[in-house]
């Protein structure tokens, strides 16, 4: 199947100059569409801000949607081997059938697991790892239409993850799992900025199994600080702030039905570990993206940086979320070989007048190493992103073994590999 009306990506700021969008219904299919082509870009659920998933006018763009939904749980293994197409909200809730859980989620139920793993994406949580950390095996259809399984425990594991659709096309991952567990989500309002120092980030940021600070950078320090405690887990309450008075929503002014339930009510970890829940469909998003990770020792220090120039960032922010991510060991991961902080901007639906505040961001962060997200909006130099990665000639390697013809590298690819 195909479609020929033009597409865009969820927040509609791109649209694809591939001709068509094809969406096959079987991995054969799949596989003669992918042998027969001469760019392939796959593109998940439309949930990046840039060009990563643009393969040119005269290349091929692919949804996985339409391929049979599989989701196969082993309840022994404590895994789930789930198809490329798969949304977290449809695994979540099979997963959880099983008296099984994913370790953790992002704050937005509603994207692919393939293009969330192959991005860096991630939740919060001093212990928690990007999503890729769950992923135990990879399948892909590579670009002469074979297919192929990376699994752990293979040197080329460490780039098969987090690999920017850049090695083929991933048609289902294995994930491990954990037994099911509850969380209460508590919020809490008005948290200085001055209220973390010296060593009070770690104090609140490890308050808990996954904790989220908010603010639109009006003022200093923080409108919200969303805290989410495994049930499972000590919890010693949380007195850095004032108790939330009424539900709340990460974005100021917006209605928070929408949102997980708050409280402290004791629920499912699917439906409280995410900000929004999995029955809300989000529209396309009045929105642009921006998010960059650095080790978590500057996060303070990077904190007071944005402060100096919330002049420049607050009147085209809508909300910023500080989010915590342990260490991984995957090549491209924003969090490889580091403990990190994650900065998260959610702009204005402005190109024009947001440019120019990332820029800024840009400019305030340049001294801590920061990495951006790969599916969000940024400026960074790619000669420098390439240097806050010491794997990626690992990575471009093993992109020449598994894609010799560079089927898979579209202009966004070759920036980052080869400049």
């Amino acid at each position: 199947m195909t479609a020929t009306a033009p597409v865009t990506n969820w927040a509609g700021n791109i649209t694809y100059a591939a001709k068509e969008l094809h969406r096959p219904h079987s991995l054969d299919a799949l596989r003669a569409l992918v042998a027969g082509s001469g760019r392939v870009r796959v593109l998940g659920s439309g949930h990046s801000f840039n060009e990563i998933a643009e393969p040119g006018p005269d290349g091929v763009l692919l949804s996985l949607a339409e391929l049979p939904p599989e989701i196969d749980v082993d309840t022994s293994a404590r895994t789930v081997r789930v198809a490329g197409g798969v949304r977290y909200a449809e695994l979540a809730r099979v997963v959880h059938r099983h008296g099984l859980a994913l370790p953790n989620m992002a704050s937005l139920p509603h994207i692919s697991v393939a293009g969330s793993v192959a991005t860096g994406t991630h939740g919060s949580g001093i212990g928690n790892g990007p999503l890729s950390v769950a992923v135990r095996e990879v399948e892909l259809v590579t670009a002469d239409g074979a297919t192929a399984r990376i699994g752990r425990g293979e040197e080329r594991f460490g780039g098969a993850v987090t690999s920017l659709g850049a090695l083929g096309v991933v048609t289902a991952l294995t994930l491990e799992l954990e037994p099911a567990f509850e969380v209460e989500q508590y919020v809490f309002t008005e948290l200085p900025l001055a209220g973390l120092d010296p060593d009070g980030f770690e104090a609140v940021m490890g308050a808990a199994y996954s904790v989220s600070l908010f603010t639109d950078w009006g003022a200093p320090g923080f409108r919200q600080v969303w805290v989410k405690r495994r049930a499972d887990q000590p919890y010693a309450g949380f007195d850095r702030a004032a108790p939330a008075t009424e539900a709340m929503h990460p974005v100021p002014g917006m209605p928070a039905v929408n949102c997980t339930e708050q409280f402290g009510v004791p629920g499912p970890w699917h439906e409280r570990l995410p900000h929004f829940r999995a029955e809300f469909t989000p529209s396309s998003g009045d929105e642009l993206q921006s998010e960059y990770l650095l080790p978590r020792g500057s996060a303070v220090e990077a904190l007071y940086a944005i402060d100096r120039i919330r002049d420049t960032v607050a009147p085209v922010l809508q909300t910023c979320e500080i989010r915590t991510v342990a260490a991984d060991d995957q090549w491209l991961s924003p969090a490889y070989g580091r403990d990190s902080v994650a900065l998260h901007f959610t702009w204005v639906a402005d190109p024009a007048t947001v440019l120019p505040a990332v820029l800024r961001v840009e400019q305030a962060l340049d001294g801590f190493g920061a990495r951006p997200h790969w599916g969000k909006v940024f400026t960074v130099p790619a000669g420098v992103v390439r240097e806050r990665y010491p794997r990626l000639g690992d990575f471009a390697a093993l992109a020449g073994e598994l894609d010799p013809e560079a089927k898979f590298a579209n202009a966004f690819v070759r920036n980052v590999l080869e400049g």
